[in-house]
C-alpha cells in the first residue's frame, strides 16, 4: 500500500510517524517539491495510492479520477475547501480531520499578529537593526473591541485570550454558542455591526460560497479608521484588491494575515506596506500541534485500514 503525504511539517519534528506508517504496512510517497503540490503533480503522485495524508493542496474532482485506488483520506488540518467532499462520499472514502488540534496554536498566532500590528513590532525591529532608536507610536490593544467572525474551536481560544486583555468581545457565527458567550461576557454581533463597531476584526470562518469575499469593499470601507484586520483561517474570505486599497490609503489602521488566495501573494505593493504583517500560512507551525496532527492522522489511518 502506498500513502501520499503532502504537508511539508508532518512528521518534521517527530520522525516516528514515518515509521508507524511503514509499520501500518504502508510505502510512503512525499511532497518533495519544497511548496504546495499543485493539481498536476497531485494527479501524478497520487495515483497509486491507497491513502492521503493532505494539507491545503488541491484534492478536487480531477485528482480524485486518477486515484482510482484511493480508500482514505486524513486532513492535515481543519478546513475541506480544498477537498471534493461530496465525490469523496460518492467513491466511499473515508475523511477525516484533525479537529481541535490546532486551534490554541492558531489562536495564539492571531494575537501575535495583533499586537505586532498595533505596536508595530516589525517595523521597530527593522530600524532597530540599523541602530535606529527612534520611536514608533503604535496604537492599544487593551480594553479595546475585538469582533470575532467564526466563533468555533480557534475563534473561542481567540476570545479566551481577548478577555485577559480586558476587551470588550463581539462575534458572529451561524451557530452561536450562548453558553460559552455567557462565560465570556460576548455579544452576538452580525458582520456588520462588527465591522462598524470593532477595533480589531479577527476571522476565523470556514470557506464557503456564502463567506468568500466576506470582508469586501463596502464592509472595509465601514471599519474604523484605527481598524486592525487578522486573517488566520482563508485569503479567499477577504477581498484582497479591496483591502490592498485599504491598508494603501490607510483607510484602516493595518492588517495581520497569514493567508492570502495565492501563496505567496503576486502583487508587489504587499511587500512595500510598513502597516501589514504577513505570514507564510504557519498559525499552526508549532512543534506540539504538528506533533498532534501528525499522530491524529496516522491513528485515523490505522482505524481505515484495520
Amino acid at each position: 500500500m502506498k500513502v501520499l503525504i503532502t504537508p511539508r511539517s508532518f512528521g518534521k519534528s517527530n520522525p516516528h510517524l514515518f515509521a508507524q506508517l511503514e509499520s501500518l504496512g504502508f510505502e510512503i510517497v512525499r511532497n518533495d517539491t519544497g511548496a504546495i503540490l499543485s493539481e498536476e503533480a497531485m494527479c501524478e503522485k497520487i495515483a497509486d495510492c491507497e491513502a492521503l495524508i493532505l494539507g491545503v493542496d488541491p484534492c478536487n474532482r480531477n485528482v480524485l479520477d486518477h486515484a482510482p485506488r484511493l480508500k482514505a483520506i486524513a486532513r492535515y488540518g481543519v478546513g475541506l475547501d480544498n477537498v471534493d467532499v461530496d465525490e469523496c462520499q460518492r467513491r466511499g472514502i473515508q475523511l477525516t480531520r484533525t479537529v481541535g488540534a490546532n486551534s490554541n496554536a492558531v489562536a495564539d498566532f492571531a494575537f501575535a499578529l495583533m499586537l505586532a500590528v498595533a505596536r508595530k513590532v516589525v517595523v521597530i525591529d527593522g530600524r532597530c537593526r540599523k541602530q535606529d532608536w527612534g520611536k514608533e507610536t503604535g496604537i492599544d490593544i487593551y480594553g479595546k473591541t475585538l469582533g470575532i467572525i467564526g466563533l468555533g474551536a480557534v475563534g473561542k481560544c481567540v476570545a479566551r485570550r481577548a478577555a485577559g486583555f480586558g476587551m470588550k468581545i463581539l462575534a458572529s457565527d451561524p451557530y452561536f454558542d450562548q453558553e460559552f458567550a455567557a462565560q465570556y461576557g460576548i455579544e452576538s454581533a452580525s458582520v456588520d455591526d462588527i465591522c462598524r463597531q470593532a477595533d480589531v476584526i479577527s476571522l476565523h470562518s470556514l470557506l464557503n460560497d456564502e463567506t468568500r469575499n466576506l470582508i469586501n469593499r463596502d464592509r472595509l470601507a465601514s471599519m474604523k479608521k484605527t481598524c486592525i484586520l487578522i486573517n488566520t483561517a482563508r485569503g479567499e474570505l477577504v477581498d484582497e484588491e479591496a483591502l490592498l486599497e485599504a491598508l494603501v490609503s490607510k483607510t484602516i489602521y493595518g492588517a495581520g494575515l497569514d493567508v492570502f488566495s495565492k501563496e505567496p501573494p503576486a502583487d508587489p505593493r504587499w511587500y512595500e506596506l510598513a502597516n501589514v504583517v504577513m505570514g507564510s500560512h504557519t498559525s499552526s507551525s508549532t512543534v506540539g500541534t504538528t506533533n498532534c496532527m501528525g499522530q491524529m492522522c496516522v491513528d485515523a489511518l490505522k482505524k481505515a485500514f484495520a
